[in-house]
């Protein structure tokens, strides 16, 4: 069967949903990696330090060119943890409510059920949720690098740019005078 250009976009393009898979070792785990590495061990004896495989560790190593940018402030608790995460699901399947749930982990009603309204699957006709597909989502999300407003919007880049040159347009698009520039002393 063939399929369409805009087809094809649509299941190979940014928005589709992609199968997690196997769940993925969490920024957590390769934090503790790093902070091995930190101590200066190899990178193979930092991963069997942490109970992941020598190929992961080295994976995670050439990877970051062996320089743990992102790792080098830790997630803030603004954002949910996979521990989080997984005690939300535990409470769920114990039949606590929300509210219940905030209280034992320490959050808002609100974020709990937005958590679990937002990474509900369907399944045999119920509502299931799952802490490692919620975590693979979270982090597929929150990918960087993010592309810049300024890159895709062109008229906010168009109007930035009129402003840095001095150019101000009143409601009727004439162009009026705009500030002074003051003069450079250099």
């Amino acid at each position: 069967m063939a399929r369409s250009a805009k087809q094809v976009y649509r299941l190979t393009g940014r928005d589709a949903m992609y199968s997690p898979g196997a769940p993925s070792l969490g920024r957590e785990i390769e934090r503790r990696f790093w902070q091995q590495i930190a101590t200066g061990i190899t990178s193979e004896k930092a991963a069997e330090a942490i109970g992941v495989s020598q190929a992961v560790g080295s994976r995670w190593f050439r990877y970051r060119g062996g320089i743990p940018l992102f790792m080098s402030k830790p997630v803030a608790g603004r954002y949910l943890s996979f521990a989080e995460r997984e005690e939300i699901a535990l409470l769920s399947v114990q039949g606590l409510g929300v509210r219940e749930i905030a209280r034992h982990i320490g959050r808002s009603p609100s974020t709990v059920s937005r958590e679990l309204t937002r990474n509900a699957a369907t399944r045999n006709g119920c509502l299931e949720y799952r802490a490692s597909v919620a975590q693979w989502k979270a982090e597929r999300f929150a990918k960087r690098p993010k592309p810049a407003k300024l890159a895709t919007n062109a008229s906010l880049r168009q109007y930035v740019q009129e402003r840095l040159e001095g150019k101000v347009r009143d409601a009727n698009g004439r162009e009026i005078a705009g500030p002074r520039q003051a003069p450079f002393k250099g």
